[in-house]
């Protein structure tokens, strides 16, 4: 682990100069009783002639005078367009930020309307974005871009909204920008993203019938990515047939995205074979990434000696690891009870500089509260925040999960002091933690507290919420409360079912 202590004096020696040494001087002042100037001294002055004359020409001076002139003009006039153009960038946003601007909103600035759309962007925040994009066409400068309408049809599928990309893939070719096989494949990813298999398989068979728009290896990677996300493995096999068929080979991208997705579903057989057929492909290298999910398919399910040897073997083929590898076997290691390895590698990590993340230190807290070690939690969390490290979510859970297993409410009650005084947004998942916590230790009182403070937070309780409670009073022998809860959860599921009748018989 990475050490708080710095040397003593963190600045370099200062350089030793000799003692007899004096820099250089261009002039040297003559003391009063140094001797005069001898005859040879005088004859290297400098005569008359040499020296400058002691009349300037007026003209030469008249012109100086005009030159000057005309820089202080030019400053000013440069000093007033820039402070005209921070007007202008400033009334911009002024405009952005409201929902209509004023007359001459077709005027604005390119460099700040063109900063303000790549910032919602870059946050998903599409809505805020496509309202940016119609104020960008809208102004007198604005051309049509494919690039510009990639980006966002990118954003709206990353933020499942495929209808919104279909209309901006249809508006820019009514705008005359040309389609190629990038926004063919923008658009299958958002369909893709969203689950509608059917459009982006009929996309991706109207990109193989155009002669310009031909699927590549990323199209079908970006398709298959999706389909293993939501366990549609058949769907993957067709595709890898379909490539073979076009003659596409897979990237190491490929195969890295079926051995994660393999690992997790936990297909150690696929997911080995898959290795060895990029292995054997020859033109694609295993990479940090492919040790990383295969060490993490055995050590999330607790095959450690197996995920040693595979870390053995990629270390011997001379793949590296990052942060990502030690995270992932200090967690496998934490989880499986093996304390004395985990510390083996944070101890590794320490020695060679590993500078921990976020996610280390959620590892280490969370292993450390199921083995019960308290103070080794609040170490941690302490050195996380002199490392000025923000805990999130899950940092907050473990520290709530290791107080409830450990029987300390009032350190829970620490825990929600330290939220108060952050902007740390709280989730379902804490508040369920919160639950638990209090459902174990027999704080009931408290338990039901945590309802109203959802409510405070604006967080809905969902079905694992309610169970949970009702779990802890069953085992308490308090069934008249457990009941009342089911009662009121499988009202709330028949309103919420009558009231999405309603809503499509409505529509």
């Amino acid at each position: 682990m990475a050490s708080l202590s710095t040397p003593a004096n963190p600045f370099p020696p200062p350089v030793h100069r000799r003692p007899d040494f004096k820099p250089p001087t261009a002039w040297t002042r003559r003391k009063p009783n140094s001797r005069p100037a001898t005859v040879s001294e005088q004859t290297n002055a400098p005569t008359v002639s040499d020296r400058a004359p002691s009349r300037i020409d007026a003209s030469k001076l008249k012109e100086r005078e005009e030159r000057e002139r005309k820089e202080g003009v030019n400053r000013k006039i440069g000093s007033q367009k820039a402070i005209s153009i921070i007007l202008r960038r400033e009334a911009t946003k002024a405009i952005l930020e409201k929902k209509g601007g004023p007359n001459n909103s077709k005027k604005l600035l390119p460099r700040t309307v063109l900063e303000a759309l790549h910032e919602r962007v870059t946050a998903l925040r599409w809505e805020s974005a496509l309202k940016v994009f119609e104020l960008l066409r809208e102004q007198l400068w604005y051309r049509p871009n494919s690039g510009m309408y990639i980006k966002l049809i990118v954003m709206l599928g990353k933020c499942k909204q495929p209808e919104k990309a279909h209309s901006l893939f249809q508006a820019m070719i009514d705008e005359g920008c040309g389609v190629n096989h990038e926004s063919y494949t923008a658009l299958l990813s958002a369909y893709s993203r969203s689950g509608l298999f059917d459009k982006a398989f009929s996309l991706l068979e109207e990109m193989k019938n155009r002669p310009d728009c031909k699927p590549d290896v990323y199209t079908y990677s970006i398709l298959i990515k999706s389909c293993v996300q939501v366990y549609a493995f058949d769907k993957v096999d067709s595709l890898l047939s379909d490539m073979a068929s076009q003659g596409i080979k897979p990237s190491t991208i490929t195969y890295n995205t079926l051995i994660d997705a393999y690992g997790k579903a936990r297909k150690f057989a696929k997911m080995e074979s898959t290795l060895v057929e990029m292995l054997r492909e020859g033109q694609c290298e295993p990479d940090v990434w492919t040790m990383n999910s295969t060490i993490r398919a055995f050590g999330g399910s607790g095959q450690i000696e197996t995920m040693e040897k595979c870390y053995d073997k990629f270390q011997r083929a001379g793949i590296q690891a990052d942060i990502k590898t030690f995270n992932v076997l200090l967690d496998s290691y934490g989880k499986s009870g093996n304390y004395e390895k985990m510390s083996s590698v944070m101890e590794y990590m320490q020695k060679y500089h590993f500078s921990w993340t976020l996610v280390t230190y959620n590892i280490v807290i969370d292993a450390f509260g199921r083995a019960g070690d308290l103070k080794q939690v609040e170490f941690l969390f302490r050195l996380m925040q002199s490392e000025r490290i923000k805990p999130n979510c899950v940092t907050l859970c473990s520290l709530v999960r290791a107080y409830g297993q450990a029987g300390r409410a009032e350190k829970i009650t620490g825990v929600l002091r330290f939220i108060e005084d952050t902007d740390v947004t709280l989730d379902v998942i804490f508040f369920n933690c919160l639950v638990d916590a209090y459902g174990m230790m027999g704080c009931f009182a408290e338990m039901k507290g945590v309802l109203e403070m959802m409510e405070r937070k604006h967080c809905k309780p969902d079905r694992i919420t309610y169970r949970t409670m009702i779990n802890a009073y069953t085992t308490a022998g308090m069934t008249s409360h457990a009941q009342e809860l089911k009662d009121f959860m499988n009202n709330s599921v028949q309103k919420t079912s009558h009231q999405r009748y309603n809503h499509w018989q409505e529509a």
